[in-house]
């Protein structure tokens, strides 16, 4: 591999300056939720307006993080990563001046345009800094604990900034950020890109677009135009029909954006589909909770952020923890600890009411955070590890695409599954309302236990040798899917 870049001087500067840019993408994915209700009085959003505000940003960040990955392998690692920097700061800027909820989400499409340019290439110049092996898994293992600690400390910090200052702030935080950091990679981080570059695939990326958007508008707007209107049924169709055509025509293709081969190795897929589920459960939780905590239990935003603080422990404390057990190779000891916690935490709040003990919630927080902590180790490991070094910022993006799906749907389907009770959120019926979503939390966390023992057993070990030399062989470059140099493969028990 030619990375066309020299060795920085401070590698741990270029990984403090890469940290800053996960910092303010993730931390933008939850800082929101504790603002909803003010946003909601301010602006008069209905519930799918308070959907479309988080799920703008998702949706659109999943659907370019890999078009941006690989952009930053073609262009400059670096040229990307500080155009993502600006975007986001310019969009962060254009939302806290937002007249409307429409507006609001419009502006939240341009924050995530700049978003989505960040966490893949960063990645990218993480893992092509620290070529050491022990040295980068260090690095990632920094990385994954700054994104856990950004997406629990977003509702402490909204909540206060809400509460002090106004929802606006918010977005004003991300500016002098984005601009340290501007001005850091400028400095510290060297150019690079990828020797070999994939093709720019904008079929392929037409309909992941159509795919996801459609897939989202269908989940969020059916519960109040109508599972059978004509508009909820036409969305539903057109995700079915793009899901199959991407199939269908990145498997025939030299140089897909998504090598779809990579999912004959079930540690992979395992991955893959555990970030959506993990965090499909994650930011329901979040969006739930922040409104109900507010709007049924009557809390200040800055109580709401703090009453949250629990998970941002759990995951700091666990984080690492995983990060070593999965270094050990005891990845399906830390997968079933993830999802029992999750499973666990959605039983203490089935029964939710009004007046629940609010030492209960605190407790389920706490559990929610260990589960959470423990999940994201594990998928970013295989993920990135058994993907092609070559390829970085795909890699990087395909956990984090699978992450933003998840978390995505997870507001979707929260919120339409508790939208009646959203709307009367001040009464009884909210708390009522959420206890279906805890059930499928439920679900969510038993089926990470199940991946996470499928995904590591012995014929999960198998299917990953059968498909590594199909992606090694530098003699199969020319055919379809070309190889690509393996970085190492995935830790698995």
């Amino acid at each position: 591999m030619n990375n066309h870049s020299t060795t920085p001087a401070r590698p741990y500067v270029v990984l403090a300056t890469c940290c800053l840019s996960l910092l303010l993408v993730t931390m933008d994915v939850t800082i929101v939720n504790v603002a909803l209700p003010a946003i909601r009085q301010d602006l008069g959003a209905s519930v799918s307006g308070l959907q479309w505000s988080i799920d703008g940003y998702t949706v659109v960040v999943a659907c370019f993080l890999m078009f941006a990955g690989s952009m930053g392998d073609r262009l400059g690692r670096r040229r990307v990563f500080q155009v993502g920097l600006a975007t986001f700061s310019a969009g962060s800027l254009l939302c806290s001046l937002a007249p409307s909820t429409g507006a609001l989400v419009a502006c939240r499409v341009l924050q995530a345009l700049g978003g989505a340019m960040l966490n893949p290439v960063a990645m990218s110049i993480i893992v092509n800094t620290f070529t050491d092996p022990r040295e980068r898994a260090r690095a990632i293992g920094v990385w994954g604990a700054v994104f856990g600690v950004s997406m629990a400390i977003g509702p402490v910090i909204g909540g206060v900034l809400t509460e002090h200052v106004g929802w606006r702030s918010i977005f004003w935080i991300n500016v002098p950020i984005g601009l340290a950091a501007i001005a850091l990679a400028a400095r510290f981080v060297p150019e690079s890109r990828a020797a070999r570059p994939r093709r720019i695939d904008p079929v392929g990326q037409l309909l992941i677009v159509i795919a996801l958007a459609s897939l989202t508008s269908g989940v969020i707007d059916g519960r109040h135009m109508g599972w059978s209107s004509p508009f909820i049924v036409l969305a539903f169709t057109v995700s079915t029909a793009a899901i199959a055509s991407l199939v269908v025509y990145e498997g025939r293709r030299a140089e897909p954006l998504l090598d779809l081969r990579f999912f004959k190795s079930l540690p992979f897929a395992g991955a893959t589909l555990t970030a959506v589920i993990a965090f499909a459960s994650f930011s329901g939780f979040l969006f739930l909770n922040s409104l109900y905590l507010q709007e049924s239990r009557g809390l200040s935003p800055a109580a709401a952020g703090l009453c949250t603080l629990p998970i941002a422990v759990a995951l700091m404390v666990c984080s690492p923890l995983s990060g070593r057990l999965v270094g050990a190779g005891h990845v399906r000891f830390a997968l079933v600890v993830a999802g029992t916690a999750i499973a666990t935490a959605a039983l203490l709040l089935v029964g939710l009411r009004q007046d629940t003990p609010l030492a209960q919630l605190v407790v389920a927080y706490a559990i929610f955070g260990i589960g959470l902590g423990m999940v994201n180790a594990p998928i970013t490991n295989t993920a990135v590890s058994g993907m092609p070094r070559s390829q970085a910022g795909v890699a990087a993006a395909t956990a984090s695409t699978s992450r933003q799906v998840g978390a995505s749907l997870g507001v979707a389907i929260a919120g339409t599954l508790a939208g009646g009770g959203i709307r009367v959120a001040h009464s009884a019926t909210f708390a009522a309302s959420t206890h279906p979503v805890f059930w499928l939390t439920v679900g969510y966390g038993a089926a990470i236990v199940v991946l996470g023992v499928l995904s590591t057993g012995a014929r999960a070990r198998a299917s990953a040798l059968r498909v590594a030399p199909l992606l090694d062989d530098p003699r199969r470059e020319n055919e379809p899917a070309g190889a690509m140099r393996i970085a190492e493969p995935a830790v698995a028990e």
